[in-house]
């Protein structure tokens, strides 16, 4: 199915959400929606193009926003994660959808991927709105991940760098700031998994406004989420989880154990690979088992 894409602006409280919509031409009636975004630190762009295609020929509106401060949303500190705003812009996202006039409102879909697959999680257990849920590689517990990040003998130099950055904002000075990934082991970042580090630095089009940065307060903010408590919550409405075998960013035994606290409907799709496998080698698996979750719940 043809469809085209337009960019679209979301208000949200002291923000404005930027956003793709997909819409497939021809339609007589309202159709079925998706909404979708990105995980920690990430745009758009990098990554969430080809599964709003997916959906869009399959005959879905899909709308995938930025997080507020982050690529074509506006929002300040720049960089800056803050799960609970991101999830109540992602609601605000969810009315938008509501509101446009090719959307049947009783047909909402869901899907987030990693960071962003924690909230959805929580939406799906907490906004009713949604008729059908797909978390990808989602994260479950911000604290679990956090220790098993850093030796025990370097979590005390870590919690020392949030209370300066902390104490430092009390007199007046600017988030502290941190590199996401870095190829070089010397040069503080979130990250320097090689996995990671080629995800995040791929080439991508000279206008694509990713930066290689985020406040060191939204890392600590992300060891205090903790959506994987919601689980058991997102009842009646369908889950479709989608696991990589060997992830070790948002690791495959928390999500395993995770699913396993779910309640009917339910769906596992394992896929081969890590973190990314299902944006690169495993994209056909994992947005093929997405649509058919949305077909079977969205129809």
């Amino acid at each position: 199915m043809t469809f085209t894409r337009s960019d679209v602006e979301i208000p949200a409280e002291g923000a404005t959400l930027g956003a793709w919509l997909f819409v497939p031409e021809g339609a007589e009636e309202p159709l079925p929606a998706i909404t979708m975004t990105i995980g920690l630190g990430g745009i758009k762009d990098q990554g969430l193009e080809p599964f709003a295609r997916a959906f869009a020929e399959a005959g879905y509106v899909v709308l995938a926003h930025d997080h507020r401060t982050f690529g074509s949303s506006s929002g300040t500190p720049r960089h800056d994660v803050h799960p609970w705003q991101q999830i109540a812009d992602w609601r605000r996202a969810i009315s938008y959808l509501e509101s446009r006039p090719e959307v049947d409102e009783q047909r909402i879909g869901l899907w987030g991927t990693s960071f962003a697959g924690g909230h959805a999680l929580v939406l799906g257990a907490t906004d009713r709105r949604l008729r059908a849920v797909v978390a990808q590689v989602p994260m479950i517990s911000g604290l679990q991940i956090g220790q098993r990040r850093a030796l025990p003998e370097h979590q005390a130099v870590v919690e020392q760098r949030y209370d300066q950055d902390e104490r430092a904002q009390l007199r007046g000075s600017a988030p502290a700031t941190v590199a996401i990934v870095s190829k070089d082991p010397d040069v503080p970042a979130l990250y320097h998994d090689p996995d990671v580090v080629d995800f995040y630095l791929r080439a991508y089009d000279s206008d694509v406004p990713w930066q290689n940065r985020l406040t060191l307060r939204s890392s600590r903010n992300s060891r205090m989420y903790e959506p994987g408590v919601y689980i058991d919550k997102i009842s009646p409405t369908p889950l479709l989880m989608i696991v990589g075998t060997h992830d070790t960013m948002t690791p495959t035994d928390m999500a395993l154990a995770a699913y396993e606290r779910a309640l009917e409907p339910k769906r596992l799709e394992l896929i081969r690979g890590g973190h990314f496998s299902p944006y690169l080698e495993e994209f056909d698996s994992a947005s093929t088992a997405a649509t058919e979750w949305f077909g079977k719940h969205l129809s």
